[in-house]
């Protein structure tokens, strides 16, 4: 699949999972060195939201966004993943009340089995996916130009019919 940063055209590893498949599982660590597995969160509504680098001004904007507006989600959890250190993860979060999940994909490991890794550019390319609670893909987002923002209302749309159905 191909992305483009700035206008600048990158290829993915490969194809990414798709609407009404089972996500696929991984296992990240957290800003704790825990590890998180997708499986933990079997029965909830989650939002994986992927971003290329915490440390430029759309990534940190994604982060923040989908942290504030999880908040306001009762049955949400959110996951946000980069190829970013924990180093460069937690400066980012110092400064913030972050209820997200922060996740660091060290080996590039969920971004290979995603299809979302940019070998050239060593990132994870600008995604959001939103799984009912039995792990299904309710909603996908590749977003093509990477210094662009997600459609943060589609995605938190999708998760809020989500949790209307775990009542």
């Amino acid at each position: 699949m191909h992305v483009t940063l700035k206008g600048e055209k990158f290829q993915t590893n490969g194809s990414t999972p798709n609407v009404g498949e089972t996500a696929p599982s991984f296992i990240l660590k957290n800003l704790d060195d825990s590890n998180v597995e997708l499986s933990d969160y079997k029965g909830e509504v989650v939002i994986l939201s992927t971003f290329p680098d915490i440390e430029t001004s759309t990534c940190a904007r994604q982060t923040d966004t989908f942290n504030k507006k999880g908040k306001e989600l009762s049955n949400t959890t959110v996951l946000s993943i980069s190829a970013n250190t924990v180093k460069e993860q937690e400066e980012w979060a110092k400064t913030k009340d972050v209820d997200t999940i922060l996740l660091h994909d060290s080996e590039r490991s969920f971004a290979k089995v995603y299809g979302l890794y940019i070998e050239g550019i060593d990132k994870i390319a600008r995604s959001v996916f939103v799984l009912n609670k039995n792990g299904q893909i309710v909603y996908k987002e590749i977003v093509k130009e990477m210094a662009d923002d997600p459609n943060y209302e589609k995605a938190l749309s999708a998760a809020k019919k989500e949790e209307a159905e775990l009542s």
